[in-house]
């Protein structure tokens, strides 16, 4: 029997990979020791909830930011797909895309510095931390973003539509 290994994957994806299975592995084990001492015991820990709050935060948006080079979000290529026979409308388009990207990316980490600035003040509850770590992950992951995607109009790579065998 054969297996085809697969290429290796880049450093940040792993670095990335191995951040978000850490912040569930955490949050799964706060929680279940939570359950058992609230149903077991009648006690909790009431740092379980803030815990777990504030890692999901952040795995969301490592994993969001992992994503972007991977070509794993949501992508809608039906309509870009119509345009692989005409390489100067696939440029446009090309651009346009990414330019929106930035762009969102942008508003993004607009409010998610506004948010760290309002948290820099004040802290959690239970765990006395400061409430900015709450949006430092969606700034960090904009900017990341954003400048993945400006690489990419630097260096005019195309569009990956990769997603042939699924309709979108």
């Amino acid at each position: 029997m054969s297996t085809i290994d697969p290429a290796p994957k880049p450093l940040f994806q792993r670095v990335a990979q191995a951040a978000m299975a850490a912040c569930l592995g955490v949050m799964a084990v706060a929680v279940f020791v939570n359950v058992v001492l609230r149903y077991g015991f009648g006690s909790g820990i009431a740092a379980s909830e803030e815990l777990s709050r504030l890692l999901f935060v952040w795995m969301v948006f490592i994993g969001a930011t992992a994503a972007y080079p991977a070509g794993e979000h949501m992508a809608f290529t039906s309509l870009i797909g119509l345009l692989k026979t005409r390489p100067a409308a696939m440029a446009v388009a090309t651009l346009a895309i990414r330019l929106l990207v930035v762009l969102a990316c942008v508003l993004l980490a607009w409010g998610a510095w506004q948010q760290v600035l309002v948290g820099m003040d004040s802290h959690s509850v239970v765990l006395g931390y400061p409430t900015s770590l709450l949006p430092l992950p969606a700034l960090l992951c904009a900017v990341a973003i954003a400048v993945m995607a400006l690489i990419e109009i630097v260096k005019r790579e195309p569009l990956d539509l990769g997603h042939g065998a699924e309709v979108e």
